[in-house]
């Protein structure tokens, strides 16, 4: 990977305030909360003059910088300013989707927010935490993925194409197997737990056995503080803002899956020529099966 390039998108200062919200202190949460409502206006704001104006103090502002992942208010800025030029250029909300419109309105509102939460997921999900997951990932000896409910189809999505370039991955759906698949882990291996909300008590009490094995744990989860993520020693974020029950898990799933297809290119990079033996191999035992035209 290259050493040089920047360690997270410029933008996504407006993202990540949004999705961490609920998750903040009292206080990072009202200084959130004004720079969300005036982000014109903070991108020009020295940190005292926003701490003076949120009602809050200046180190208030700098732990809501570091909550966000961010180095300080500086960062923060510099993404908010980057996130107000985005605006100006495509439509940066959700749509709602109308269960009584069109087809073609159907089509287009669904298209846009799953094409709205891959563009958000990428302005939070840091590459040196990718970069890690790549690393750790590419080397375990096996590989655990934890998932519930519409996790578990991310986490077979990932095991089939880890199968597919012959590395050893388990799938666990339920705490039994879980904890099983854990108790049996050592430090050569990793759990990787997926849950979008970063609260799905199997997945916890999962990598909790898992990390007392001694494996290293990785999660997928959407951005802010969560036990999920609080857990792992790699920490990946999703990103899906969708305002309706009617397209709670949708959008979300396609992030999830971008992130999937992003870490196993990533593994599979790594021992390029060995995966490209393994993909063909797999190819040609599965032709027997598709339809000569």
């Amino acid at each position: 990977m290259d050493e040089k390039r920047d360690h997270s998108m410029i933008w996504g200062g407006l993202v990540s305030l949004r999705e961490a919200l609920s998750t903040l202190k009292p206080m990072e949460q009202k200084a959130a909360k004004y720079i969300l409502e005036h982000p014109d206006q903070v991108v020009h704001l020295s940190v005292q003059k926003l701490a003076e104006l949120a009602g809050v103090s200046v180190a208030t502002i700098v732990r809501l910088s570091r909550s966000l992942q961010l180095k300080g208010f500086q960062e923060l800025k510099i993404k908010i300013a980057a996130d107000l030029a985005q605006m100006t250029k495509k439509t940066n909300s959700y749509q709602e989707i109308q269960m009584d419109g069109s087809t073609s309105s159907l089509i287009e509102s669904i298209s846009h927010n799953n094409i709205q939460s891959i563009q958000d997921t990428m302005s939070i999900l840091r590459t040196e935490e990718v970069e890690k997951a790549f690393s750790i990932m590419g080397k375990a000896r096996k590989i655990c993925v934890f998932g519930v409910g519409a996790s578990a189809v991310i986490a077979d999505d990932f095991k089939q194409k880890l199968t597919r370039i012959n590395r050893w991955c388990e799938t666990a759906y339920d705490f039994n197997s879980m904890a099983t698949l854990g108790a049996n882990l050592t430090s050569a291996d990793v759990a990787f737990g997926i849950s979008y909300s970063g609260l799905t008590e199997d997945i916890i009490q999962g990598l909790l056995v898992a990390q007392k094995s001694g494996a290293t744990i990785v999660s997928l989860t959407k951005f802010g503080s969560n036990p999920v993520s609080e857990l792992a020693d790699i920490s990946l974020f999703t990103s899906s803002l969708e305002q309706s029950i009617r397209s709670g898990a949708m959008a979300s799933r396609i992030a999830q899956l971008n992130v999937i297809d992003i870490l196993y290119v990533g593994i599979a990079s790594q021992n390029y020529e060995e995966n490209i033996v393994a993909l063909e191999k797999t190819r040609n035992a599965v032709i027997v099966s598709k339809r000569n035209h």
